[in-house]
């Protein structure tokens, strides 16, 4: 089965506890701190798997979590960092924040990998407190929590040329003729109901990917039909056949055809229509095709286009098409894409924090770097509590408070922690 888009939700590793502990040897009088780091949590990795061409793995697992860093011990030795979490994807899989629709990461080539959550660091522990003021902290840090994120996942064909053309105009006859793919061919629309890939192997030794597009109808580009799940797949090829039916027994003209396809492809994305094309006239064994064949030629030649004479069922005219293909895969130069409206993934800087009111009242603060020093902040620690209000201070939440009027005894929350306010 053939699985071209998927959501799952990935988490990463919280980092380990820092330890709180003393030197007891029995030759070291007054042995000072001694408590080790905990270990960084585990990231979640995508990796571009070369022997992986579907998303179907996701259907029966969408749920990715990474190892926890090992807490730190006693005689300063800090716990072991967690591996990092890989998931494999198929070439070509477009990758977005599926709360956003933002674009994390556009994994093409074989080996490309994005970490998508890094996990949390690991807390340190109570010997990396030692200073000249406090020469025995008896405190020390919990471990960073590590992030989640849902991702909706999207598989475009890589594919060097795409075959396009309205439902039974012989598409899937064409690939199964030039290629070693078999893709289900018979009299009735739609047979293809999933894109099918075929290398087209030449007599100088050169070879290109050929993708069957499954058939576009009227309003594709609107989701019609399976308008977008098949759009997707043409927008990384480099040329396009644009397959015709030229005998027009299906009781549609052919020109009519070409000119509704193109404006599907446009209507999608722009960059299609400009996409190089080459015109083939299928069924030519058949002599209503060969009687259209004049008026079709001499249209096509108007829009400045060769019309390909051809025949799936005889295979007359697909080599020199082929040939005709693979000559204009090399005179094809790749045009960079715009880099606007990508956003690849990068640890996000620590952040400012936001002041509200809750429901009930209470003073709600939000930001990054807030929630996660009360989530590594030791609250069962005297020391580490003082510590914790030494930072508050520090970094301005305090008189922001003041500021939005928070008065003694008023509730103050900050992630999962509700504390009191007092001066």
């Amino acid at each position: 089965m053939f699985i071209d888009r998927a959501r799952i939700h990935v988490v990463s590793g919280n980092g380990g506890n820092g330890m709180s502990s003393w030197r007891r040897e029995k030759f070291v009088p007054k042995g000072g701190p001694s408590g080790g780091d905990g270990g960084r949590g585990g990231d979640v990795i995508l990796i571009v798997d070369a022997n992986t061409n579907t998303l179907i793995d996701f259907r029966y697992k969408r749920k990715f979590v990474a190892n926890n860093g090992v807490n730190g011990q006693t005689k300063n030795m800090h716990g072991q960092h967690a591996e990092h979490t890989y998931i494999k994807v198929p070439p070509g899989t477009l990758v977005k924040d599926a709360d956003t629709g933002e674009v994390v990461a556009d994994l093409t080539k074989v080996s490309q990998q994005a970490v998508i959550v890094k996990g949390g660091r690991g807390g340190r522990g109570n010997a990396r407190f030692v200073n000249s003021v406090n020469r025995a902290p008896t405190f020390s840090e919990n471990g960073a929590p590590g992030a989640e994120r849902f991702l909706q996942l999207e598989l475009k064909l890589l594919a060097d040329v795409g075959l396009v053309g309205y439902p039974s105009v012989g598409k899937s006859s064409i690939i199964s003729v030039v290629s070693a793919a078999k893709p289900e061919v018979a009299a009735y629309h739609f047979t293809t109901l999933t894109p099918v890939l075929g290398v087209v192997s030449l007599d100088e030794g050169h070879s290109f990917v050929l993708a069957d597009i499954p058939g576009l109808i009227e309003g594709a580009n609107e989701g019609i039909g399976l308008g977008h799940d098949f759009l997707r797949h043409i927008e990384r090829t480099k040329v396009i056949l644009h397959v015709l039916d030229v005998s027009g027994l299906e009781g549609r003209d052919p020109i009519e055809d070409y000119n509704k396809i193109n404006n599907e492809l446009k209507l999608y994305n722009e960059k299609l229509a400009t996409r190089p094309q080459l015109i083939v006239a299928n069924k030519m064994d058949l002599a209503e095709a060969q009687e259209n064949y004049p008026r079709v030629a001499e249209h096509m030649k108007k829009l400045g286009y060769e019309l390909y004479p051809v025949s799936a069922a005889t295979g007359e005219g697909l080599p020199e098409l082929m040939q005709q293909t693979a000559k204009l895969l090399l005179e094809h130069v790749e045009v960079p894409e715009e880099a606007e409206g990508t956003i690849v993934y990068e640890a996000k800087q620590e952040e400012d924090f936001t002041i509200g009111r809750d429901t009930d009242g209470a003073f709600l603060i939000r930001g990054r770097g807030i929630e996660r020093l009360v989530a590594m902040t030791n609250f069962d620690n005297d020391e580490g509590v003082r510590r914790f209000q030494q930072l508050f201070k520090r970094i301005g939440i305090e008189s922001a408070l003041k500021e939005k009027g928070v008065q003694e005894g008023n509730t103050v929350r900050i992630g999962e922690m509700e504390f009191e306010f007092r001066t």
